[in-house]
């Protein structure tokens, strides 16, 4: 690794006699002497064989060397105080990254704020995010890959606190056949039709939603956009989480079915840790940021 000639307080000085227009004004800001000030800014020329400044008329203005060498300094400073602010995180406590599991239920938009202020408030801790389906986020807390799961399915073993209630409804196009029954749609004119569900991401503990299940055609697909784009397009019916498909039933593009009985249910989220005697900083600041959102119950429901 090259050793730097110029040190970081050499730079400042040459900043600084830009900043505020001249060698004295700039002592006075850094609380130095005018001829160390001067010193610094002449010894990064000796250093480097250029010349920083030139004379014009009686002022001394910035060479076209010396316009890119301040340019290249801001940034060079800017990027030390920010390494200097960030080592403040760096504390005995601190945690260099955020595991967290998130069931695909849990709304994409108040996950995604979370995440935003997490970022602001911790710019240097990286995020591991592992969006999960049914058994998946069992083995992910089972096999300690996350310290932090939101998951309306609690594993034997740990214990969960009460975050938010996530509403389901069957929903299905405007134009699909279980829309112009002329009457409630029972299950057994679901039977009929293709349902839309998403696969569990297990790959050794699958887990029984609990949900239905009854129709005789089936596309089991992973991801929920596309069990959203499926349905959009009428090929099938499901139950989706209400504010995931808000912008399509506020556009016409779905519609609750008008189910005789089943057309809802509900589901409790819950904040789990992996380990909740001992949860690493980071796992404790994000779920602290969820709680304080989750207080607002009406601001949650919908972007």
């Amino acid at each position: 690794m090259l050793n730097p000639r110029v040190s970081l307080d050499q730079w400042r000085a040459f900043v600084a006699v830009v900043d505020h227009g001249g060698y004295a004004q700039a002592a006075e800001a850094l609380h130095k002497t005018q001829s160390s000030v001067s010193y610094a800014v002449h010894r990064i020329e000796s250093l480097l064989d250029v010349h920083l400044f030139q004379r014009q008329g009686r002022r001394a203005v910035l060479t076209p060397g010396g316009q890119v060498l301040y340019q290249r300094a801001t940034t060079l400073l800017d990027r030390a105080g920010s390494l200097e602010r960030g080592a403040a995180e760096f504390g005995p406590d601190w945690t260099p990254e955020l595991r967290l599991a998130v069931e695909i239920v849990f709304p994409t938009w108040v996950l995604l704020e979370a995440l935003d202020q997490f970022g602001a408030r911790f710019p240097q801790t990286r995020v591991q995010l592992y969006e999960t389906v049914l058994g998946g986020m069992d083995e992910a807390l089972l096999e300690r890959r996350v310290d932090l799961a939101l998951t309306p399915f609690v594993p034997r073993g740990f214990a969960g606190d009460p975050l938010l209630d996530i509403r389901f409804i069957a929903a299905a196009h405007p134009d699909h056949p279980l829309h112009h029954l002329g009457r409630p749609v029972t299950l057994d004119d679901l039977r009929d039709h293709r349902q839309l569900v998403i696969r569990d991401s297990a790959q050794e503990r699958p887990r029984d939603s609990g949900g239905w299940l009854g129709a005789e055609q089936r596309w089991t697909v992973s991801h929920k956009a596309t069990q959203i784009r499926a349905a959009c397009m009428g090929m099938g019916f499901a139950w989706f989480p209400e504010q995931a498909i808000r912008h399509e039933l506020d556009e016409g593009r779905l519609a609750p079915l008008p189910m005789r009985e089943g057309g809802e249910r509900y589901a409790q989220v819950y904040l789990v840790y992996t380990d909740p005697d001992a949860p690493p900083r980071a796992a404790a600041e994000m779920a602290e940021i969820l709680r304080t959102m989750s207080m607002n119950r009406d601001r949650l429901g919908s972007p």
